[in-house]
This record gives structure tokens, C-alpha cells and sequence, in this order.
């Protein structure tokens, strides 16, 4: 294995374990409301280092989940989506790797944050997504009374995507403003 690809499998490393810790930081909302502060880590690491390293940083904060008891598991099947297939989509952030280390090296600001909003946006929905269908197929018997377990686990992810992916973004062009060469790694 080439220096070069250690080093990202030991970036994606500290990126899954600084999401994991991240993820210990109480953002909580009222009941069931929270934000999810490892996405700030794992959609760096991804920009970074782009789509195959970003999966595989994503999958590895999934699993850290079990290894840290950090974990609620109903069944198999609910535990691969919330767990492995959730966090493992939202390392496709790192779709936009390229394209964001192209504008940000033309000096492109419009596309740059164009592509960075983007790149959070699709990471935070695909991840999202899996915890929706978890928590309809899954957690549905807990739903408020009055509201169908869809409309339950709508409310309760899309408020978590929604507020996840505002402090993402925020905190993504706060990083891409004040150190742009952590987006451009040095190999």
C-alpha cells in the first residue's frame, strides 16, 4: 500500500472517530429533536479526500455506533439501515470532492459554495432517508398519538436533516472562509 493511501485510510480514521466523539456533544431539541454534529466531520473528510474514502469514513462512524454501545437495536434488518446503510450514504458528499476542489482552485466563490450547500445537502438526505424508513417501518408503534408512523418519522428525521444540515452548511463555509487547505490535501 502507497504512503498516499495510508494516509487517507488514517484520515478517514480520525474523521470517523471525531464524528463518533462529535456525536457524543448533547444538541437535543426537546424530545427526539437533535442535531448531528459528527456530519461536520465526516462531510470535511469526504470533500476531502472524495466519494470511495468518504463511503468508507461514513461506514466506519456507523459501526464505531456498535462498538461504543452507542446503539438501539430492534432487529437486524433496523439496525444495518440506522447504522450501517445511514451512515454509510452519507459519506456521498463526497460526489462533490472534484468539483469543489476545482472552484476552489479557480477562485470559482459562486460554484464553491454552491457545490459545498450541495454536497451537505446530499450527504445529510441520503443519510436521512435511511433513518425515515427505520423509523416508520421500525419505530411507527411509538409514534404520537394522532400521526401515522410516516408522518411520525417525518417529522422527527426531517426536523433532524433540516437542523443537521443548516449547522453543516454553516459550519462548512465557516471552515471553507477561514481554512480553505483543509479541503485540498497534500499528498
Amino acid at each position: 500500500m502507497s504512503s498516499s493511501l495510508t494516509k487517507i485510510w488514517i484520515e478517514g480514521a480520525i474523521a470517523a472517530s471525531l464524528a463518533m466523539v462529535l456525536s457524543f456533544v448533547p444538541v437535543k431539541f426537546g424530545p427526539g429533536f437533535s442535531v448531528s454534529l459528527g456530519m461536520i466531520a465526516l462531510v470535511l473528510f469526504a470533500l476531502r479526500r472524495g466519494l470511495g474514502p468518504g463511503l468508507v469514513a461514513g461506514l466506519s462512524w456507523g459501526l464505531l455506533h456498535f462498538l461504543l454501545g452507542k446503539v438501539t437495536i430492534l432487529s437486524i434488518p433496523q439496525a444495518l439501515i440506522e447504522y450501517v446503510f445511514a451512515y454509510l450514504a452519507a459519506g456521498l458528499a463526497g460526489v462533490y470532492s472534484s468539483k469543489i476542489k476545482t472552484a476552489l482552485q479557480n477562485d470559482k466563490a459562486k460554484q464553491l459554495y454552491f457545490y459545498l450547500v450541495q454536497a451537505v445537502l446530499l450527504g445529510t438526505l441520503a443519510r436521512y432517508i435511511f433513518h425515515f424508513i427505520a423509523g416508520f417501518v421500525f419505530w411507527g408503534q411509538y409514534a404520537i398519538a394522532g400521526l401515522s408512523p410516516v408522518a411520525y418519522s417525518l417529522l422527527i428525521n426531517g426536523t433532524n436533516a433540516i437542523l443537521t444540515g443548516i449547522v453543516t452548511i454553516i459550519a462548512m463555509i465557516l471552515l471553507m472562509k477561514k481554512s480553505p487547505a483543509l479541503f485540498l490535501p497534500r499528498d
